[in-house]
C-alpha cells in the first residue's frame, strides 16, 4: 500500500513538474526580448535618416526631418535634434534641470505600424513636473530617468528640444526588466524658466 503511495505521490509530482517546465517554456529569455527590443529599434529607424557617429564639430543638425545620431556605441540611444537650444547656455555638473516628455512604446510600433498614443508630461500636466541633477545619479530623483534621457545636454544648450529613443537599460530604472524602448519628444528648462 505505501509503495503505490509512492508511486502516485511521484506520478503527480512528475506531472506538475512537466506543467510547470511547459508554462516557463511560454516566458522569453531576456536575450530574447533584448533581441525584440533592437528590432522594434529598427523597425522604427527604418524609416528614418539614421548618422551612427556625433559630429567631430558636434554641431548637430537640427529641425523636424533631421537626422537621428546615434549618441552611444552599442546604439541604446538615439537622438533627432529639433531644437539645439541657446548653446551658451550649457548645463552644470549636479544642475537641476526640469523637462516636459510625451513618450510612445515602439514596441507597439513594431506591430502595429503606428505610434500608440503618447503619454507624459508635456501633454498631461497632472503629472507634475519632472527633473534631475544632471549628472548627479546617486539621487534617486536623478537615477529614476535613466542615463538616456541626460545625454542630449553633454552636446546641446538649455531649452533644446529633442526625439530621443531610449533602449530600456537606459531608460526609466523601474522598467528595465520589460525590455521595452521608447521614442521620447523631451524639452529641457533650467530651473529659472520652468
Amino acid at each position: 500500500m505505501n509503495r503505490n503511495i509512492l508511486i502516485r505521490c511521484a506520478w503527480i509530482v512528475g506531472a506538475f513538474l512537466l506543467l510547470a517546465a511547459g508554462g516557463c517554456n511560454n516566458k522569453k529569455s531576456y536575450a530574447e526580448l533584448l533581441k525584440e527590443e533592437n528590432k522594434s529599434v529598427n523597425t522604427y529607424l527604418a524609416d528614418q535618416n539614421v548618422i551612427l557617429s556625433i559630429p567631430p564639430d558636434s554641431v548637430f543638425v537640427y529641425g523636424k526631418d533631421a537626422p537621428f545620431y546615434r549618441l552611444d556605441e552599442e546604439g541604446n540611444v538615439y537622438m533627432q535634434v529639433v531644437n539645439p537650444g541657446n548653446l551658451e547656455q550649457k548645463v552644470k555638473n549636479d544642475e537641476l534641470v526640469y523637462f516636459r516628455f510625451t513618450r510612445w512604446n515602439l514596441d507597439s510600433y513594431a506591430k502595429t505600424g503606428e505610434l500608440s498614443e503618447g503619454w507624459g508630461n508635456a501633454t498631461d500636466m497632472s503629472l507634475g513636473s519632472a527633473s534631475f541633477r544632471y549628472g548627479n545619479f546617486t539621487l534617486t530623483s536623478s537615477s529614476q530617468w535613466g542615463a538616456g534621457l541626460q545625454m542630449p545636454l553633454a552636446f546641446l544648450g538649455m531649452d533644446c528640444e529633442v526625439n530621443l529613443i531610449i533602449k530600456s537599460q537606459y531608460g526609466v530604472t523601474s522598467e528595465m526588466a520589460q525590455v521595452i524602448p521608447f521614442l521620447y519628444n523631451v524639452r529641457y528648462y533650467n530651473a529659472v524658466s520652468d
